[in-house]
């Protein structure tokens, strides 16, 4: 962690980004003398590993007095166009496929100080799904755009429509096929077998109404890999 006193640096907010399942932070932290009331900042980043790109280059925005809010988009984009990862591909294109072996991406971001926020979610063929987030808060009265929408929104925006895909994301997708799509996140309420079987999937007859107890909802320990895709292991 690397602690610093620059004048400039009193006036920063509250910035949060979600992106891939991690949190980039940009907040200030009070100084250790009660006499002095200005603050240093202080980015932070819930994984190490390649993640750490996000935190060098949000660092060096606001060692060079630059804003909260442009340090975590320019942090979170390094990471979504380096595709930060420490077992696969997590943030940004060529990461998991999902069950139709297409790549999207999601991300988030918030001003801790105003409210404000801007997510998309499912976003298809957009590499930078940071930048659109911000778009979203800075541009419209939603917060949250998905799917197709997004990426409509995002082209009116300017944005370049890419192709998300990998030939490895591609491999990922045929081999998952090719494995029964095992794993899964369907339960035992459809049919056929998801334990077993491909889909399409339908709803079993009579479980519609049926109640999840706290055996079947879900447990498994949370890491980077664990996301609603083909690949999580």
């Amino acid at each position: 962690m690397v602690h610093r006193r620059f004048s400039h640096f009193h006036n920063l907010k509250l910035f949060i980004l979600v992106f891939g399942g991690s949190f980039l932070l940009s907040v200030p932290c009070a100084q250790n003398s009660a006499n002095d009331s200005k603050s240093f900042p202080l980015v932070i980043n819930t994984w190490a590993g390649n993640y750490q790109v996000a935190t060098d280059k949000a660092w060096k925005v606001l060692e060079k007095g630059g804003l909260s809010l442009d340090a975590i988009e320019v942090g979170i984009t390094a990471c979504e166009l380096n595709q930060c990862g420490t077992r696969r591909v997590t943030v940004g294109y060529g990461g998991s496929p999902n069950e139709a072996g297409e790549t999207t991406l999601d991300a988030l971001i918030f001003d801790g100080t105003t409210h404000a926020a801007g997510a998309v979610g499912c976003l298809k063929r957009i590499k930078t799904a940071i930048s659109v987030a911000r778009a979203v808060m800075e541009n419209t009265r939603a917060t949250l755009l998905v799917g197709e929408d997004a990426t409509q929104f995002a082209l009116q925006m300017g944005f370049r429509e890419e192709d998300l895909h990998t030939n490895k994301s591609v491999e990922m997708w045929k081999e998952w096929k090719e494995n029964n799509c095992q794993p899964n996140f369907w339960n035992e309420n459809v049919r056929p077998n998801p334990r077993s079987s491909c889909g399409p999937y339908k709803m079993a007859k009579g479980k519609r109404n049926a109640s999840k107890t706290s055996t079947q909802t879900s447990s498994e320990d949370v890491d980077d890999g664990n996301h609603d895709t083909i690949s999580k292991e």
